[in-house]
């Protein structure tokens, strides 16, 4: 006897739906966004009425992502909301869309992410702890359900890919990730024309935020936590956006003997005064950072996670050090 899996509801859903809503997590990433235009891309092929939704605060999106096609992002509720199937792709858990209209208990949502620690917060819930991205598991869905992959879907779901492996180096790159790579190039995605809009032309807001970062790291515990901040005075000395700090805690992850690299942000919105923002990311499997993430508010990925937090700067890097020990003892 056959099993009504988990994955043929959200197909069959998909299939039954004619209108629906996307959205996924705050301060969205590539594979947030590829995943979001690209399912929205598909379902539109396929003739239904679908509509993003992503809150105004959210723009203007980082310069790297720019070049995606999101003019229709919807910031409000539709009037037709409690008729659309809600579909989260990309989100965690629901505190990371903090909407107070798509936290109605009575909205029919599914869930469709890859991250280990979902919460399984919708109706049905699609989680696939094993892919590399959400971006993949929408390629899955959109074969499932028929679609064409044409080189506008393809582009979406190749930014989600190519980001969330780390351009294809960290250890969530497998032989279906490279495999995807593959039918998305066939498709007519162009490898060196996505490197170039989300890793050059850069803004020199950037390379100066960068260097102050890089001036003002420490490293702890024989190197194991190799940690830098940026403060108000930073973004606003380099002239720079929230957003110009992406990548910069990437550069500490390569520092040799690393195991956890640790990049601490003031927030700079009005009403997030005496906020931190704390990206983490692990440079092997000795360390879980979506578990020091997950105790202190946030969460994410086995070797990439942050979180929030208005603990002071001293107190907080203490506590990540303390954190980083533990699970390294516990493997020693």
């Amino acid at each position: 006897m056959s099993t009504f899996t988990e994955r043929d509801q959200i197909v069959a859903e998909l299939r039954q739906a004619e209108k629906l809503l996307l959205t996924t997590h705050e301060n969205p990433d590539g594979d947030a966004l590829g995943s979001l235009l690209g399912m929205h891309q598909i379902l539109t092929q396929l003739g239904k009425d679908s509509l993003m939704f992503m809150a105004a605060a959210e723009f203007p999106l980082p310069y790297e992502y720019r070049h995606m096609d999101l003019d229709g992002v919807i910031h409000e509720p539709p009037a037709d909301l409690a008729e659309r199937t809600v579909v989260f792709l990309d989100c965690g858990n629901i505190d990371r869309m903090p909407v107070d209209f798509l936290q109605d208990a009575s909205l029919h949502v599914l869930n469709i992410d890859h991250h280990h620690d979902n919460t399984r917060f919708g109706t049905v819930n699609l989680v696939c702890g094993n892919k590399s991205c959400t971006a993949e598991m929408v390629f899955d869905l959109a074969k499932e359900l028929g679609a064409e992959i044409t080189k506008d879907i393809a582009e979406s779901l190749y930014v989600g890919l190519v980001t969330d492996t780390g351009k294809f180096m960290f250890d969530n790159t497998t032989p279906e990730a490279h495999h995807m790579a593959a039918d998305l190039i066939d498709a007519g995605v162009s490898p060196a024309e996505i490197h170039r809009r989300l890793y050059e032309g850069l803004p020199f807001a950037r390379v100066q935020l960068l260097a102050r970062a890089l001036a003002r790291v420490q490293r702890f515990d024989d190197g194991a936590v190799t940690l830098t901040n940026l403060t108000r005075d930073d973004f606003t000395e380099a002239n720079a956006l929230e957003t110009d700090s992406e990548g910069i805690v990437d550069h500490l992850r390569s520092v040799e003997n690393t195991a956890v690299a640790v990049l601490i942000r003031d927030l700079l919105a009005a009403d997030r005064a005496g906020w931190r923002k704390v990206s983490l990311r692990a440079t092997d499997g000795r360390v879980d950072v979506s578990r020091i993430a997950r105790e202190l508010g946030g969460g994410g990925h086995r070797q990439a996670a942050g979180f929030s937090t208005q603990l002071p700067l001293d107190e907080l890097a203490e506590r990540v050090r303390s954190e980083v020990s533990a699970q390294l003892n516990d493997r020693a």
